[in-house]
């Protein structure tokens, strides 16, 4: 068996050491992360906008293609808050909620973003992901949380609502205000009020009563499904439907049934930009997840891979009724924290699943709406972290306005223009901090071989010799920065004879770079300076003795800044020369 086919069926390696103790660990991970999904993924159905049976169909057979394309070993594949958000939102704008063609529109766009990872993860271009800058992915995480929970407030509140932004929603709900149904708010204020303590409270209480770290951790996981029962169960038993409280409902007694994307051109075009974002935020996410707890374990993860496993996820969710899926972080930790020890974890979860699909459904038929949106609130709540505002703000006012853009739009037009700008923010920024690198005037530090800043350090230097240190690559957005600062420090500097541009921090000279260097040399030529080169490294070296460069330099290319120096400071004064 090839290496290339092993590598793109991850299986196929930790398989062959399978063993009865990695089958326990995942066995008990599943049952403890089965019992997490069951009413995680009705709520995030109802946040997508789409029956709640279609969280469980996302959450089978994705999981089941991770297994086999995926590398992480904890990644707990299945229906996440932001990625069902963006999903309402995107497939809002093509059909109406309740529609067969809202359906289907969810489908095509599972198929799309699955299309597009395989596609990235194929020609291996998961490092298109390193354009969204972390905090601009904290904001948009921040904001979306926001928006989550305010759009569940009308299933606490039981009224109308709508809206894709924070002023549409917030509206909607005080026009509506009239019309809360205090049955419903009892149910869901109370519903949302134990699963914060269940979070935090359950555990430490459970352990002082003597009870096991593993039987106290299930037990805090199970909270929301309590939660579901009793909830269902003061409903069925006092009739609440009657008196208002809004219900799932009936649901299929049936596993993921087959179905098909569509594939009108039209339904493509307005899905296919949702779906390019979907797909970039959901492998951000996930990457993340899966790297911070295989490092836990020491083991790798490749981020090109994940990019196949996740779109093989996505495809599957296309073709078994669900909608685009990836890697979520709070069953993924649940699934590490219980012991899983390879993917065959989340195998074991999605039968887990396809039995509740089967047997539990009708029994979730008086579950109240206010529990799920109870279950969603709490979940989100934990991703909104405007500490983030604060971090930047001492650190790099660039990044803070980066965040804070992206809050602050993604809240007031939206997620999918928030996202987007999420995106154009990122790579302005990146543009924007290299378009001014850092370059900094160095001297012999006396007595050693170093150079260091003049500015920062006590160092030597001389009037007739400029080193600068570029500390960045140089294209074609900072070209021309380099070209004027070497002018007018030149015009600055009566005496000087020679520039040397110490190019240790240079990784890529690109073509406009090439021509402002020949341009500098070209004009220090004509004012009767050298240019020189020092500490090119040897990529840099063999691009540029492909070029005219090297053969018209008006000066020469030294090994070290210090054999530049020996050789050009005080040529005449070889006690100077030699400090």
């Amino acid at each position: 068996m090839t290496p290339r086919f092993v590598r793109y069926l991850p299986i196929l390696t930790w398989g062959r050491h399978y063993d009865r103790s990695a089958l326990t660990n995942d066995l008990v991970a599943a049952v403890i992360v089965t019992i997490m999904l069951i009413p995680q993924s009705l709520a995030y159905a109802l946040l997508a906008g789409l029956p709640p049976e279609a969280g469980l169909y996302a959450s089978i057979a994705p999981i089941l293609l991770y297994a086999v394309f995926g590398t992480s070993r904890a990644l707990a594949v299945g229906p996440v808050a932001v990625v069902s958000l963006l999903t309402a939102s995107a497939v809002a704008q093509v059909a109406e909620q309740g529609t067969a063609g809202y359906a289907v529109a969810a489908l095509t766009l599972a198929a799309l973003s699955g299309g597009f990872l395989l596609l990235l993860g194929v020609f291996r271009l998961g490092f298109l992901a390193n354009f969204l800058s972390h905090p601009v992915i904290a904001g948009f995480i921040t904001a979306s949380g926001i928006l989550i929970a305010t759009s569940q407030l009308k299933h606490i509140l039981g009224v109308e609502g709508g809206g894709h932004t924070l002023i549409d929603m917030v509206s909607a709900l005080v026009s509506h205000a009239g019309q809360v149904n205090p049955v419903t708010v009892l149910i869901g204020v109370t519903a949302t009020a134990f699963l914060f303590w269940v979070r935090k409270g359950v555990k430490p209480l459970l352990v002082r009563m003597g009870a096991g770290p593993r039987l106290a951790d299930i037990a805090t996981k199970a909270g929301p499904v309590a939660a579901v029962v009793a909830t269902t169960f003061a409903v069925w038993a006092f009739g609440l439907a009657e008196r208002g409280v809004s219900v799932v409902g009936e649901v299929p007694q049936a596993l993921p049934p087959l179905t098909l994307p569509g594939y009108a051109p039209d339904l493509i075009r307005q899905l296919a930009i949702p779906a390019i974002l979907i797909s970039i935020i959901g492998f951000v996410e996930s990457i993340s997840v899966a790297q911070t707890l295989a490092a836990k374990k020491r083991q790798r993860i490749d981020p090109n891979q994940e990019l196949i496993g996740l779109g093989a996820a996505n495809l599957g969710a296309a073709f078994t009724g669900g909608y685009p899926v990836t890697g979520g972080f709070s069953r993924s930790v649940v699934n590490f924290d219980a012991g899983a020890e390879t993917p065959a974890a989340g195998a074991f979860t999605a039968i887990g699943l396809a039995v509740a699909a089967l047997a539990l459904t009708p029994l979730v038929y008086y579950l109240p709406n206010a529990t799920l949106a109870a279950t969603i609130v709490v979940a989100v709540l934990s991703l909104v972290d405007f500490a983030i505002l604060k971090k930047t703000w001492s650190y790099s006012r660039a990044d803070f306005a980066a965040v804070a853009a992206t809050i602050l739009l993604t809240l007031t037009l939206g997620v999918e223009i928030g996202v987007a700008s999420g995106v154009i923010l990122s790579i302005a920024l990146h543009l924007y901090k290299t378009s001014k690198p850092h370059v900094a005037e160095v001297g012999l530090v006396p007595g050693t071989n170093h150079f260091r800043n003049i500015h920062r350090h006590d160092v030597t230097t001389d009037p007739e010799v400029l080193a600068l240190r570029v500390d960045e690559s140089l294209y074609f957005v900072n070209a021309r920065f380099l070209e004027d600062l070497i002018q007018d420090r030149v015009v600055d500097g009566a005496a000087l004879r020679h520039v040397i541009l110490m190019c240790s921090a240079v990784n890529e000279i690109d073509y406009s770079a090439l021509e402002s260097l020949e341009a500098i040399n070209l004009r220090l030529r004509d004012l009767g300076v050298g240019l020189h080169l020092s500490e090119v490294k040897g990529p840099v070296m063999d691009r540029l003795k492909t070029t005219h460069f090297l053969d018209q330099l008006n000066g020469r290319v030294f090994l070290s800044q210090y054999d530049a120096w020996t050789a050009l400071a005080k040529p005449n004064d070889p006690a100077k020369a030699a400090e």
